[in-house]
């Protein structure tokens, strides 16, 4: 189940986003989405492997191919042609490739099929995109962060403009992914938000102190997809 952020989660986000900018000329963007990628194609390919298994059970077992034609068939035919077994082989295929493509339109199912690395690389691009439209460059200084959660993957990533990239390093932000997945687990998702904001907030006040003339250059809200 994808967990649901409320007005008042909008307004806890709001508010610690305020609270971390207060102290530094860096700007957080903090998004949650629901999933980052419908994964169509992870479906496809355990249709496609269930195909091939049909395919290879028959070949490693012909005869219970032809057993499974006559059972089928409730062996009224004397033998059945080579043509007519591989009609009836090609026919099996294509209805267990359909039936697994029907059974993983089930989301839950779905997500629990496809390998850890692929969510990962598909968060990862999804973040990367949503920044370069949600904060890169938009800063003055290029000081812009965001911080991507997505939910059905439990899954986050920070992606820092060029300014920070010359200062920190993936490392840096260890300890802002680990407080909001610990929260996003525990079902407390803008709790998670928060609390990498927060520590987000306290790496950008060390490397980009406020300044007099600072301004707040991004809106300071929490943006679902």
């Amino acid at each position: 189940m994808v967990m649901r952020l409320s007005e008042a989660d909008h307004d806890k986000v709001s508010a610690a986003i305020a609270a971390a900018e207060a102290n530094t000329n860096g700007e957080i963007v903090a998004v949650a989405t629901p999933i980052s990628d419908p994964y169509h194609d992870v479906a496809l390919h355990w249709a496609v492997a269930a195909l091939i298994l049909v395919l290879a059970w028959a070949a490693w077992r012909p005869d219970w191919l032809q057993y499974s034609y006559d059972t089928l068939t409730g062996g009224w035919h004397a033998e059945p042609t080579l043509g007519e077994l591989l009609t009836f082989l090609m026919i099996l295929a294509v209805l267990k490739f359909t039936a697994v493509l029907l059974i993983l339109k089930w989301m839950p199912l779905r997500l629990a099929l496809t390998p850890g690395a692929t969510k990962h690389r598909r968060v990862r691009r999804r973040a990367v995109a949503v920044f370069k439209a949600a904060a890169e460059r938009r800063t003055v200084g290029r000081t812009g962060v965001l911080i991507y959660l997505s939910m059905a993957e439990r899954r986050a990533e920070i992606v820092a403009d060029e300014a920070i990239l010359k200062l920190t390093g993936d490392q840096t932000w260890g300890e802002a992914m680990a407080a909001l997945l610990e929260q996003v687990r525990e079902g407390r998702p803008a709790e998670g938000i928060c609390a990498a904001i927060g520590q987000v907030g306290v790496v950008l006040a060390e490397h980009f102190p406020r300044s007099e003339g600072d301004r707040n250059e991004i809106p300071d809200k929490l943006i679902e997809l």
